[in-house]
């Protein structure tokens, strides 16, 4: 839902918060010496994948209205609170997302956390499994997914409907996966409540377009998402044996996935050369 929003409010918002964070703060070298206290807007934009010059006129009003999924992604950048980010949706004239809802804005505990996890890949997802915040490693491994976009980023609903996305799986997890991403949307829906439009959407997309979806999703199970082992096999990596981690916020829902690589088997050693190879184009 939109209201009216206060264009010069939002940018003393954003100025006040930029030159309150340090480049370490957020995961970047400072690099040079800098004449003002804070990060330099040219960094905030690279953070939130927008253009500089779009960056400094939301700074200074000047007839620049950023969208809802621009206001996450600018609450991500900043490593705002949530409070910070609902005060920052009200000012850009949005009512702010629900606990669990991704919308571009990530927890600033787990982005901290993904900055500081340099040797195994990790990402973060909202509760619907649409990923939010990939680490350059997750990126090497899995390729780099729609940030924001609700179909092309969800993890779910790409298994169902994107063969592609299974590639890196052995074909005998696949059963076992497919149920538990069935188990766990049914949960998140359930947590959201009756009425959920984006929950209700996946879901009614889903036994649209899947008869493997429907098949687990009439099953009733109910199981959010836990700590599995996969095995992977990666096209020039090889084998790899994981153990997938999941971290969840208690302030927002979101869940850290990480990919821990299973004591006594050589995938430490072959996640150092996947970050060496830089970024891939399968997904899993």
């Amino acid at each position: 839902m939109s209201t009216r929003s206060d264009s010069t409010e939002l940018g003393r918002f954003l100025r006040a918060r930029r030159e309150a964070l340090s480049p370490a703060d957020v995961g970047l070298v400072p690099g040079g010496r800098r004449r003002a206290a804070g990060l330099r807007r040219s960094e905030v934009a690279l953070l939130a994948d927008v253009s500089v010059d779009y960056y400094e006129r939301l700074e200074q009003a000047r007839n620049a209205h950023p969208s809802e999924v621009m206001v996450g992604a600018l609450a991500r950048a900043l490593r705002l609170s949530v409070d910070e980010r609902d005060h920052l949706y009200r000012l850009a004239g949005f009512t702010p997302p629900a606990r669990g809802a991704g919308k571009g804005y990530v927890d600033p505990a787990m982005m901290f956390l993904l900055d500081a996890l340099t040797t195994v890949p990790a990402q973060v997802t909202d509760d619907l499994n649409t990923v939010l915040a990939q680490n350059p490693l997750s990126r090497a491994l899995l390729g780099v997914w729609a940030v924001g976009d609700d179909r092309a980023g969800n993890v779910t609903w790409r298994w169902f409907t994107d063969p592609a996305s299974r590639a890196l799986n052995v074909t005998e997890e696949h059963e076992a996966i497919g149920r538990s991403y069935a188990a766990d949307l049914r949960a998140s829906t359930a947590r959201r409540g009756v009425g959920d439009a984006s929950a209700d959407r996946l879901v009614s997309e889903l036994l649209a377009a899947s008869d493997e979806f429907t098949r687990y999703w009439n099953d009733m199970a109910v199981q959010p998402l836990r700590s599995t082992r996969k095995h992977l096999v990666h096209p020039t990596a090889g084998a790899l044996d994981v153990q997938c981690d999941v971290v969840l916020s208690d302030t927002t829902g979101h869940r850290m996935v990480i990919f821990r690589p299973q004591p006594g088997s050589t995938t430490a050693e072959s996640f150092d050369f996947l970050g060496a190879l830089g970024t891939q184009t399968f997904n899993v």
